[in-house]
């Protein structure tokens, strides 16, 4: 009995990886030479609350603008961390304005994921000694490799700068980012930005080992109730943002917009939505038609079909990637990340969401949203019932990955 089960599960697994990797090649092979197509933006918008300001970036032209010159306008600290950092001009435009903010006496603390730069040239991971630089490791857990806690990537993106100015949200950083994807991110003055410079010492001094500095915090910053900083932290085992959503989720009685890149929920967050829309909630998602991640486009296919019968619309961004990770609820509440809505995200990576509970603010992420679906096709539950038959056996080939994403 037990051959014949190994074999079988052996046989199941092989087709599925076989699957994945032809998928992922043919995918290859059909982006060669394409380019995104254009898309609409909006420019930049204020949102004052409490005694600071949040300004919402959809150009990541914009973006990079303003933190470049809020790294040159620095004059005591620099908290730079970043997912994703390519060695392109934009990179190097940031590496020159972190090494010049250290030069001129600037203390400039910088954190990368190695695992998510393997194909960055090593000769632009190479720093100047006057930046504090921490590579995340590809591998945390040493011979404790049965802790599952030390298996997160730092998927996170924040800048922090004297202080008195943080930006978080979506974007990595390079060239492609600026122009081809579309994602958010926003800015942020007042006292919330205190938490995110703690968030990043917190880091700093779990992962910094003995070589690198202690970065001292403070804890006197005054309270902002309108907006709350939520963090995973794997190596704590705490995982709130998926708790923010739920909770958010069940209040909501008008409407929920979600715009994700990797939308692959587990079954209480599935029926989290389809029990909104079934007592009257407008729940809209909207996903990239294709993402970076073919593979995990297809697995997200597997839960289409309880959210479309259940009244939950979804709308799929053509032409370029949608790499945003916002929702907004009631014309109340917001939030803007760096979590999916994916295993990875919810419960395994470092992660950061600011949570606000402002009108202003959700007015603000409604018109992006509003923009947004525009440059989208519906998926009808007539369409989605018509898929063929390949497209169906693909799907249920793959549905068993969902745990693992």
């Amino acid at each position: 009995m037990w051959p014949v089960l190994r074999r079988t599960l052996f046989t199941v697994l092989g087709v599925q990886l076989v699957l994945a990797f032809t998928l992922t090649l043919v995918d290859s092979w059909r982006r060669r030479g394409k380019k995104p197509q254009p898309f609409t933006t909006l420019e930049p918008q204020d949102v004052r609350i409490g005694e600071g300001t949040i300004t919402t970036y959809t150009n990541g032209v914009d973006l990079f603008e303003d933190m470049l010159a809020a790294i040159d306008s620095a004059r005591s600290q620099v908290l730079f961390e970043t997912y994703i950092w390519k060695g392109d001009e934009t990179g190097e435009r940031f590496k020159r304005a972190l090494t010049a903010a250290a030069d001129r006496g600037v203390e400039v603390y910088a954190i990368y994921d190695s695992f998510a730069n393997l194909v960055v040239d090593p000769r632009f991971k190479t720093f100047s000694k006057m930046l504090r630089v921490l590579k995340y490791p590809m591998y945390t857990a040493g011979w404790r490799f049965f802790d599952l806690r030390r298996y997160g990537r730092d998927h996170r993106k924040v800048l922090v700068v004297d202080d008195g100015v943080a930006f978080v949200g979506g974007f990595n950083i390079g060239a492609a980012y600026a122009t081809e994807w579309r994602d958010t991110h926003c800015r942020i003055t007042g006292p919330a930005v205190w938490d995110l410079k703690r968030s990043f010492a917190d880091f700093w001094n779990d992962h910094r080992g003995g070589r690198r500095p202690l970065l001292l915090e403070t804890t006197d910053a005054e309270w902002e109730p309108r907006i709350r900083l939520h963090r995973n932290l794997p190596r704590q085992w705490m995982f709130p943002i998926r708790s923010m959503y739920l909770e958010a989720i069940n209040r909501a009685r008008r409407n929920i917009w979600m715009t994700h890149a990797y939308f692959l929920p587990d079954q209480d967050f599935v029926d989290a939505l389809t029990t909104a829309a079934r007592r009257g909630v407008d729940v809209k998602i909207l996903l990239p038609r294709t993402s970076n991640h073919v593979v995990a486009d297809w697995i997200s296919r597997g839960y289409f079909g309880q959210l479309l019968e259940s009244g939950v619309q979804i709308h799929r961004f053509e032409g370029a990637m949608v790499h945003a990770k916002t929702a907004t609820i009631d014309g109340k509440w917001s939030t803007v990340g760096t979590a999916n809505i994916d295993r990875l995200s919810m419960s395994g990576n470092y992660e950061i969401n600011v949570e606000f509970i402002d009108t202003g603010m959700a007015e603000v992420m409604e018109a992006i949203f509003r923009s947004d679906l525009e440059q989208c096709s519906h998926l009808s539950s007539r369409d989605w019932n018509a898929r063929g038959v390949h497209r169906r056996f693909t799907e249920a080939v793959l549905n068993p990955l969902r745990h693992l994403l």
